[in-house]
């Protein structure tokens, strides 16, 4: 019994599929219920969905915690599982619609638990490759990207506190402190330049094009490590997509 509920939770593509489809449904059915008119419409309609999709979650949740213990590799599979990112996902998705009901919450809070229904979307990386592809790029790449976020952080600090210096005594409303140059610093450097704060005096625009130009280089190095180990990624699956499944011969494209 346990072994079949296993099968058909990670093996059976219509009950993934069916789960797959479910979750978008719901991504959906969030966005459209944030339209007043829409909710006010069809309020009924996305009710039943939300309690629909809680049901079959819930029971998707519930089953998975308990053929956890059938994955031999790991010592108490239910606790690794219920810890897992992917199960306080399952977890997260599916609190918000009971918590109400076993506490007197604040209508605030409500509206906050509302929105960790959008958590729903990751229970994706379950089923998609693409997204598991994107993980497993960006934890191969999380040295590299963390060390581009230190050096970021510290270009951010010196910029703001440059420019705190040079414009501070000819914009103290806009340049008041450090604090207040780092969001300068932030659309400077990420290129984005919102134009509600910048330099006016000569070094302080000198100093913003530096940065500015520097900001152009420096947000390319992130995409360039991510987009060279995604390449490295994808690039071993296509070779192995092009040899006979039979004798493991590569085919040879003819131009």
């Amino acid at each position: 019994m346990k072994q079949k509920i296993y099968y058909h939770l990670y093996e059976n593509k219509f009950v993934i599929k069916f789960i797959y489809i479910l979750i978008i449904i719901n991504v959906i059915a969030l966005i459209l219920e944030s339209y007043q008119e829409l909710r006010e419409q069809f309020g009924t309609l996305f009710q039943w969905i939300e309690i629909f999709s809680v049901l079959i979650f819930t029971i998707e949740y519930i089953l998975r915690l308990w053929v956890a213990d059938l994955d031999k590799e790991k010592k108490n599979s239910r606790i690794n599982f219920f810890f897992s990112p992917l199960g306080l996902i399952d977890l997260f998705a599916i609190l918000p619609f009971y918590l109400p009901m076993l506490f007197t919450i604040d209508l605030r809070v409500i509206r906050i638990l509302r929105l960790l229904r959008l958590l729903r979307i990751f229970k994706l990386g379950r089923f998609s490759k693409s997204l598991k592809t994107i993980s497993e790029v960006l934890k191969e790449t999380k040295t590299d990207l963390i060390t581009t976020i230190f050096v970021a952080f510290i270009l951010l600090v010196i910029s703001s506190t440059l420019m705190y210096y040079v414009e501070s005594d000819a914009q103290p409303e806009k340049f008041a402190s450090i604090g207040h140059s780092f969001w300068w610093s932030v659309a400077t450097l990420t290129t984005v330049g919102y134009g509600d704060v910048y330099p006016v005096t000569g070094l302080g625009k000198l100093l913003s094009a530096i940065i500015a130009l520097i900001g152009i280089g420096f947000v390319a190095l992130p995409t360039g490590i991510i987009s060279s180990a995604f390449v490295e990624k994808i690039q071993p699956k296509k070779e192995k997509s092009c040899t006979c499944p039979n004798c493991g011969t590569p085919f040879t494209s003819k131009e």
